[in-house]
C-alpha cells in the first residue's frame, strides 16, 4: 500500500530522469540487491548505522525501477513479477542481518530468534494468503484484491524496522521491541487477509 501511494506524478518526476542512464527496469530491479547484500554485511560487522544507510539506498533503488519503467513504457508483468521477488530476498537479508546483529538471548520471555521466525512467517503469510486467495479463485476481482490490504503492509513492515535500527543505535533492546511488534503485527495482518478471503 504504501510503495503504491508512493507512486505519485511527483515521485516519479524526480526519478525518471534516471532513465536517461539507460538501464533497463530489471537491472535497477536487480541493482536494489547490491545495497542489500552490503547491509547484511554491515550487519554481520556490527555497524547498524552503516546497514541502514544501504538498506535505505536498496529501497530508493527499488523505487527508481518502477518509475523508469513508467517513463519509458516498459511496464510489464514480468517486471512486476521480478521487482516483487527481488523485494522479498531484500527483506530476507535484512531479517538475517538483524537475527545476527541482536544475538541470542530472550525478549517478553520468548528466545529472540522466535520472534523472528514470527516475523519472517508473518512476512510470507502476508503475501501468501492474497496470492492464494487469487490462485484459488476465492477472490477474483483484482480490486477486491487490492482491498485486501491490512495493518503491515511490506513498506509499513520495513519502515517500523529502520525505525528500530535508529533506537538501536542508543539501545539494542529498543530494536528488539521493533522486531517483535513487526512480527506480532505481520502475523495480524495475515490473519486479517484470510479472513477477507474467507468472508468474500
Amino acid at each position: 500500500m504504501l510503495k503504491a501511494n508512493l507512486r505519485s506524478e511527483q515521485t516519479d518526476g524526480l526519478l525518471k530522469g534516471l532513465a536517461v542512464l539507460g538501464l533497463s527496469p530489471n537491472v535497477w530491479t536487480l541493482l536494489s540487491l547490491a545495497p542489500a547484500v552490503g547491509g547484511l554485511v554491515a550487519l554481520l560487522q556490527h555497524h547498524l548505522a552503516a546497514a541502514l544507510a544501504l538498506y535505505v539506498l536498496s529501497g530508493f533503488i527499488d523505487m527508481v525501477d518502477g518509475a523508469v519503467a513508467r517513463a519509458t513504457s516498459q511496464v510489464t508483468a514480468r517486471g512486476a513479477y521480478i521487482d516483487g521477488v527481488v523485494d522479498r530476498y531484500v527483506e530476507l537479508l535484512l531479517y538475517l542481518g538483524l537475527l545476527s546483529y541482536i544475538g541470542p538471548g530472550e525478549f517478553l520471555s520468548l528466545p529472540r530468534d522466535a520472534w523472528f521466525m514470527l516475523l519472517v512467517f508473518g512476512a510470507l503469510m502476508t503475501s501468501f494468503s492474497r496470492a492464494y486467495a487469487d490462485h484459488r479463485g476465492v477472490v477474483k476481482d483484482p480490486g477486491e484484491l487490492k482491498r485486501m490490504g491490512g495493518l503491515l503492509e511490506r513498506g509499513e513492515r520495513l519502515i517500523l524496522l529502520y525505525a528500530g535500527m535508529v533506537a538501536g543505535l542508543a539501545n539494542t533492546e529498543w530494536l528488539m521491541a521493533a522486531v517483535a511488534v513487526a512480527a506480532v503485527l505481520a502475523n495480524c495482518t495475515a490473519l486479517q487477509r484470510i479472513s477477507f478471503a474467507v468472508r468474500h
